[in-house]
C-alpha cells in the first residue's frame, strides 16, 4: 500500500487531528469545530507546522500570515474557516513585490482538499487501487480502467508524488480542483488516471512504460491535456476531442441534422464551428418563389438558441462560431446580428461570428476596389458555380465570371460596396464587440494536407484548428494538448514531443465522438493538435523579447520537426491515416504543404528537414494535421505559465473571480521581471509578426488575439496627446494577412485603463 503524502507524515499531522489555527494567548478557550463535526480547542503548534509548511521554500516571511489572523478567530469558529481566512491573508498579501503568496494560498488550498478528501473517504493518497475499483463500481471511472490488473493498479499507483500537488499557484489550485476534478478525487490520482486510460491501448508488454511517460509528462506540467481529455476521459463515454466544424448545405434536412449535431457537440463541452455559406441569402427563391427566403439569420438564430439550451451539462451555454463567406449577400446583416438596434427577431447574441475572407477581397480593401455580395443559390443555379467551394485561383476566376454576370444582368441578387468601407465596418464591430473573426480562407487551403480529397470551409471556435469537412459525412474534429514551454529546456523537445504526438493519437482510439460524422473524420483524418503555452515564461526565462525573431523561429523549427518526425514514426508502427494516398504528405512535402526546398532555404537544420521528407514518402505519416496552437486562457492558469504563444497581458494584475480577486502573474516574475513584455502596452505589429514567424512551422493555426490600447501616449511616448488610431488598427489587419497569418481569434481593447473583454468561451473548447 501507498504512504499518505510525505508531508503530512513530517508535518505530524495524524488522519484525525485536522490543522487548528489561532495566535491568541487564551488560544485553549478557543474551541474549534473540526470537519468530521467534532469539536477540539486550538492548537498553536498545528498552525505554525502547516503555515511553515505553506511557506517553504518561498520568498515570504511565514509569521506575517499568523499575524495576519489575530482578530479573525472566535469561539465556534470551523477549521475551514481558519483555512480559508489563512488563504484570504496569503492573497491580500501577494503584490508585486511579494508573489510568492500566490503560491501560499495555492497550497493552503491543496491542504484543505486533503483534509477532505481524508474525512470523506477515509484516506488521502493511501491506495489507488482501492480508489480505482470504488469509483468504477459507482460509474464514476470508465470501466476500461480495469483493463489494467489489480497488480499493475498498485504498481502505478506508486509513481505518484504528492508533493506534485504543491506546485500550483492559487488560480490553478482552485481551477484544478473545481473544474476538473471528479467528487473525492485527489489531483494526482486524476491525472494519473487519465494517462493509464490514454496507454490503454498500447501493447500490453508497454502500457505501464507509456502510461508512466504521460503520467510523469502530464503532473510536472509538462504537457498540458485539454480541457475535453483531463475533463471527460475518466467518465464513461466521454468525449475528448476539443475542436469540430460542420457545414451546412442549403436544405432543410442538412440545416436540422447539423443543429441536431452542434446539439450533440455542446452536450459533450466542444466548441463547434458551423460554416452557412451555402445558404441562400434573404430574398432568394424558396420553391420557386421569389423573395421567400429569410436568409441565413434565422438558422444563426436557431443556431445561437441551442447554445443556450444544451448548456454543457448546465455548466456553461454551449459555444458555437458561425462562419460566413465575406461575399455572401447577408453580410452586412451579419455584421449587425449582435447589435441593439433592429428587429430582436433577427438576433443573434450567443453566438461567435467568423468571416471567411479570401485574397481577393483582401487585394480589394487594399485598393479601394469594389467588392460584390451575391446570393449562393442564385449564382449556382443560374451560372453552374458553386462559390462556397471556391479558393484560390479556382475562386478568383469564378468570381470573375460572377461579377460579369452582374454587368449583363444575368443575376437579380446583388449588392456592391467598396470593399474598404466594408472592411471599416469589419473593424467598427471588432472594437465593439471584440469581433467577428476573421479566417483567411486561401492562405488556410494552400496549406491543406487534403487537398485531393475537398476544402476547408471555416475556421473552429478558437481559430487554431481546422481540416476538410463533408456535409453530412465528415465533420472537422481534432484532439488538442499543449507543451509548457515555461517547464521545458531545448534538450527536452525530442521527448516531449513525441509523447505528445502519441498521447494525441491514442486519445483518438479511447475517445466517444458526439457523432457518425465525427467519429469518421477521427479515423479517415486522425487530426491532432499539438500546442504550446508559456512562450512569454520561455522567452524572459532566456532574456529574450518578442522581437527575437530568429530564436522565435529556432524554438518553432524543433517543435515543428519533432512533432512531425513523431507522427511518422507512429506511421512505421501503426499505419499511415487513410487519406495519405494522393496528400500532399505523399508528394514529400512538409509542414503547410510546403515543398522541401522551403524548408531547405529556411531551416536552421537543413538535412534533417531533408531526410524527413525522404522518410514520410517512404513510411507515409499518421496523422493528417498535428500542430495547432490554442488560446489556453483558463488551462495555462492550471499549467502556472502565460497563455498559448502570446506575451501577458500584465506583469501582475487581479482577475476578478466569484469568490473576489485573484493575483495573476507569470511565474518567474521574480526573477526576469523586466523580460516580460506586457501585451496591454505592446505595439500589435511585433505580435502579429512574430506569431507569422511560428506559424510557418504550425502546419494548421494559431489562436492570435490582437489587444489594442486606445488611451493617449501608449505607443506614442514621443507624442503624450496621441492615440491609436483606425488607421493603425486597419494596418496591424492588413498586415497580419500579408505575413501569412490564417486567422485572426479575438480583438480587444484597453480603454482608460481597463481591460475590456468580450466574453471568453475557451473554456469550452481547449481549457
Amino acid at each position: 500500500m501507498q504512504q499518505t503524502p510525505s508531508v503530512v507524515t513530517r508535518l505530524g499531522l495524524g488522519t484525525e487531528t485536522l490543522p487548528s489555527l489561532g495566535t491568541s494567548p487564551n488560544h485553549a478557550n478557543i474551541q474549534v469545530i473540526k470537519r468530521d463535526g467534532t469539536t477540539a480547542s486550538l492548537d498553536v503548534s498545528r498552525i505554525r507546522k502547516v503555515v511553515e509548511w505553506s511557506c517553504a521554500g518561498m520568498d515570504v516571511n511565514p509569521i506575517t500570515l499568523e499575524a495576519g489572523l489575530k482578530t479573525r478567530l472566535r469561539n465556534g469558529v470551523t477549521t475551514r474557516e481558519i483555512q480559508d481566512n489563512l488563504i484570504n491573508c496569503a492573497l491580500e498579501m501577494c503584490s508585486p513585490d511579494d508573489p510568492d503568496w500566490r503560491y501560499v494560498a495555492g497550497r493552503l488550498h491543496i491542504w484543505s482538499l486533503w483534509k477532505d478528501t481524508l474525512v470523506s473517504r477515509g484516506y488521502q493518497y493511501g491506495n489507488y487501487a482501492q480508489t480505482v475499483q470504488a469509483n468504477v463500481s459507482i460509474h464514476r471511472y470508465n470501466e476500461k480502467i480495469l483493463t489494467y490488473t489489480a497488480e499493475e493498479l498498485q504498481e502505478a499507483g506508486s509513481w505518484i508524488n504528492p508533493e506534485w500537488d504543491t506546485d500550483y499557484d492559487y488560480a490553478g489550485a482552485v481551477l484544478l480542483t473545481k473544474r476538473y476534478l471528479l467528487p473525492d478525487e485527489l489531483p494526482q490520482e486524476a491525472l494519473l488516471t487519465c494517462a493509464l486510460l490514454l496507454a490503454s491501448v498500447e501493447v500490453p508488454e508497454k502500457r505501464l512504460i507509456w502510461a508512466k511517460r504521460f503520467y510523469e509528462a502530464i503532473a510536472q506540467r509538462k504537457i498540458s491535456l485539454a480541457t475535453p481529455i483531463l475533463a471527460n476521459l475518466r467518465v464513461p463515454n466521454g468525449s475528448l476531442s476539443s475542436c469540430f466544424i460542420v457545414a451546412i448545405e442549403d436544405n432543410l434536412e442538412s440545416i436540422f441534422r447539423e443543429i441536431t449535431n452542434t446539439a450533440r457537440i455542446s452536450k459533450n463541452g466542444g466548441g463547434v464551428g458551423v460554416n452557412v455559406s451555402r445558404i441562400r441569402s434573404t430574398g432568394s427563391w424558396v420553391m420557386g418563389k421569389f423573395n421567400a427566403s429569410g436568409g441565413v439569420i434565422p438558422w444563426i438564430k436557431l443556431l445561437n438558441d441551442t447554445a443556450i439550451a444544451v448548456n454543457q451539462g448546465g455548466k456553461r451555454a454551449g459555444a458555437v462560431t458561425v462562419s460566413l463567406d465575406i461575399w455572401h449577400l447577408d453580410i452586412p446583416e451579419f455584421l449587425e446580428m449582435q447589435t441593439e438596434n433592429g428587429d430582436q427577431r433577427r438576433k443573434a447574441y450567443d453566438i461567435f461570428a467568423q468571416l471567411v475572407v479570401s485574397d481577393e477581397f483582401m487585394r480589394r480593401v487594399q485598393n479601394k476596389e469594389m467588392w460584390s455580395l451575391v446570393d449562393p443559390y442564385e449564382v449556382k443555379t443560374k451560372l453552374g458555380i458553386d462559390l462556397p467551394t471556391l479558393w484560390g485561383k479556382e475562386f478568383e476566376i469564378a468570381y470573375e465570371q460572377v461579377e460579369k454576370a452582374i454587368t449583363t444582368n444575368k443575376l437579380v441578387l446583388y449588392q456592391q460596396i467598396n470593399a474598404r468601407e466594408l472592411f471599416k465596418m469589419v473593424m467598427r464591430s471588432q472594437v465593439e464587440t471584440g469581433m467577428p473573426y476573421l479566417w483567411f480562407k486561401d492562405t488556410a487551403n494552400r496549406a491543406n494536407p487534403n487537398k485531393h480529397e475537398g476544402y476547408i470551409p471555416g475556421g473552429n471556435l478558437c481559430q487554431e484548428s481546422w481540416s476538410n469537412v463533408l456535409p453530412g459525412k465528415l465533420a472537422h474534429t481534432c484532439n488538442l494538448d499543449s507543451l509548457n514551454l515555461a517547464n521545458l529546456e531545448l534538450e527536452e523537445l525530442p521527448e516531449i514531443c513525441e509523447t505528445a504526438v502519441r498521447l494525441l493519437d491514442n486519445t483518438i482510439e479511447v475517445s466517444h465522438a458526439p457523432f457518425q460524422d465525427s467519429a469518421d473524420h477521427n479515423q479517415h483524418y486522425r487530426t491532432i493538435g499539438v500546442g504550446c503555452m508559456g512562450l512569454a515564461d520561455w522567452l524572459a526565462k532566456h532574456r529574450l523579447s518578442y522581437t527575437d525573431l530568429p530564436s522565435i523561429s529556432h524554438l518553432f523549427e524543433d517543435i515543428g520537426y519533432y512533432c512531425t518526425h513523431a507522427s511518422m514514426e507512429l506511421a512505421k508502427e501503426r499505419g499511415v491515416y487513410p487519406a495519405f494516398e494522393g496528400s500532399e504528405w505523399s508528394k514529400g512535402k512538409l509542414i503547410g504543404a510546403k515543398p522541401v526546398e522551403w524548408f531547405v532555404d529556411n531551416a536552421i537544420q537543413k538535412e534533417r528537414w531533408v531526410e524527413l521528407s525522404q522518410a514520410i514518402k517512404k513510411h507515409g505519416i499518421r496523422n493528417s494535421h498535428i500542430t495547432a496552437i490554442a488560446p489556453n486562457t483558463s488551462s495555462s492558469l492550471v499549467q502556472g505559465c502565460t497563455a498559448s504563444v502570446l506575451p501577458t497581458y500584465s506583469r501582475f494584475f487581479y482577475d476578478k473571480w466569484a469568490k473576489g480577486t485573484v493575483p495573476i502573474a507569470p511565474p518567474f516574475i521574480k526573477e526576469y521581471f523586466w523580460f516580460y513584455s506586457e501585451n496591454k502596452t505592446l505595439e500589435q505589429t511585433k505580435v502579429v509578426k512574430a506569431i507569422a514567424t511560428i506559424q510557418q512551422w504550425i502546419d494548421t493555426g494559431i489562436s492570435m488575439e490582437l489587444l489594442f490600447n486606445l488611451n493617449q501616449g501608449v505607443y506614442f511616448p514621443d507624442e503624450p496627446d496621441r492615440s491609436l488610431q483606425a488607421k493603425d488598427i486597419f494596418e496591424t489587419l492588413m498586415l497580419a494577412w500579408q505575413e501569412g497569418c490564417k486567422a485572426i481569434y479575438y480583438i480587444r481593447t484597453v480603454q482608460k485603463d481597463d481591460f475590456k473583454e468580450a466574453d471568453d468561451t475557451c473554456s469550452a473548447c481547449a481549457n
